[in-house]
């Protein structure tokens, strides 16, 4: 698997709560390939998030369907903290954010 194809893969996760996809929340902060390891960092849009552990499951499943021999190492993050500026700004605007 390429990062390419894990960032693609990742594109299919939706929040639940907001039907949007995380990457383009910008809740993924970085994706990395290693041999057979892929490693993200995500964060959530809150600390208190009740669908974290679904989220996480999403981002396993998600990379495991490009590749099931991959071992998927998902790592929650808190710094730097997630805001709205990190949305893309097509999403910023339908959820009445500035641009």
């Amino acid at each position: 698997m390429t990062v390419d194809d894990a960032r693609k893969a990742l594109g299919t996760v939706l929040d639940p709560e907001l039907g949007y996809s995380v990457t383009e929340l910008g809740m993924i902060y970085s994706v990395e390939v290693e041999e057979n390891k892929v490693l993200v960092d995500y964060s959530l849009t809150s600390f208190g998030c009740p669908l974290a552990e679904a989220i996480e499951a999403d981002i396993r499943a998600s990379l495991l369907a490009v590749d099931p021999s991959a071992i998927i190492l998902p790592r929650l993050v808190w710094s730097p903290p997630w805001g709205p500026e990190r949305m893309s700004e097509s999403i910023r605007l339908e959820l009445g954010y500035p641009v």
